[in-house]
């Protein structure tokens, strides 16, 4: 264990491949070897190994613990997370313009000493990201998941919707900001008052799709979104499904429907019945194990230490199982201060 760990950590640090590697029998054996003056001197793999360890060995340690376990348990995902972790890094030297300036930016503010080290770690990160989301959906109950379905889950709705945007900038001053607001709400109060007045509602909403609705997306359809329910849109819109699903069909919004896009005036035309449990379950496990990522502040601990578990890892290293457990310790402290 000793000289695997020691070999790993002085890869992880010089990041050149390794090259000349020396194949240890013992502890004892040198690594570093002086001579001056016909006095000679070695640092041992010994003595390498504690230096390492107590400045670099939890973080080493972690990594490859996690590596082992997550490639084992999550094989079928490693080609994945590495396509995200090399499509990350050439976005990020599109961003930063050329290697050399995202190697300084990655030098400047991480630890890391080269982009390929820095890719390793986003390759292990992506693993992580997944094992955290598959434990999420193991820890949701089946009684979870028939609440939800009696009590979230919607019907499949065609909605209508013009949009209006305020014209602010940021040049503008807070009272021009307000009036901006304050003129974007009227022409959607405006729209309301004319489908009040019109005895055909959706024909009367069409045609002001045209004069008002500023949805570039949605206006050549009538404003039409199709069939939509929670989780098909951008999340902006949720305020907006929140307004649709407390009407009827064929009724429109009476009030003005504000999200962070701009203000809405909404028409429900039609609806579908309701899938099945069976039909949505993956759906809503997958939502009920986002919403345990959001709400658990520790739950990305406790699913590292359940894989961990699951492979029965044991730091044999007394001071690694040490450094280990004041590890977890100040993660479950940080964690809960979050929480506060």
């Amino acid at each position: 264990m000793k000289k695997g760990l020691i070999l790993s950590i002085i890869c992880l640090l010089t990041l050149c491949g390794c090259g000349k590697i020396p194949t240890l029998q013992n502890g004892d054996e040198a690594v570093i070897t002086f001579a001056k003056d016909e006095k000679e001197h070695k640092i041992s793999a010994e003595e390498l190994y504690k230096e390492l360890k107590n400045n670099f060995g939890l973080e080493a340690t972690i990594k490859l613990v996690d590596t082992y376990v997550l490639e084992n348990e999550f094989a079928d995902y490693r080609e994945e997370a590495t396509k995200s972790a090399a499509n990350y890094i050439e976005a990020m030297i599109e961003s930063y313009g050329d290697e050399t300036t995202l190697l300084q930016a990655i030098q400047y503010s991480t630890n890391y000493s080269s982009i390929e080290a820095y890719q390793e770690y986003l390759y292990l990160s992506f693993m992580q990201s997944h094992a955290i989301e598959e434990y999420a959906k193991g820890e949701v109950t089946d009684k979870e998941i028939e609440t939800y379905y009696k009590d979230e889950a919607k019907e499949d709705v065609e909605v209508y919707h013009i949009l209006i945007t305020p014209e602010v900038k940021d040049s503008m001053t807070t009272e021009e900001k307000t009036k901006a607001e304050e003129k974007a709400k009227q022409k959607a109060e405006d729209v309301i008052k004319k489908l009040d007045d019109a005895k055909d509602k959706l024909a009367e909403f069409k045609k002001l799709v045209k004069e008002y609705s500023e949805d570039e997306s949605t206006i050549k359809k009538d404003g039409n979104l199709g069939y939509i329910n929670y989780g098909d849109l951008d999340e902006n819109y949720d305020e907006l499904l929140d307004a649709v699903y407390k009407l009827k069909d064929g009724k429109y919004s009476k009030n003005v429907i504000t999200t962070e896009l701009g203000y809405h005036v909404v028409y429900r035309n039609a609806s579908k019945e309701k899938e099945s449990l069976e039909d949505l379950k993956d759906e809503i496990i997958e939502t009920l194990a986002n919403r345990k990522m959001e709400e658990d502040t520790e739950i990305s601990i406790n699913s590292m230490k359940h894989y961990r578990k699951l492979y029965n890892m044991e730091i044999v290293d007394s001071e690694l199982n040490r450094q280990y457990g004041i590890y977890l310790n100040n993660l479950i402290n940080q964690a809960n201060a979050t929480d506060k």
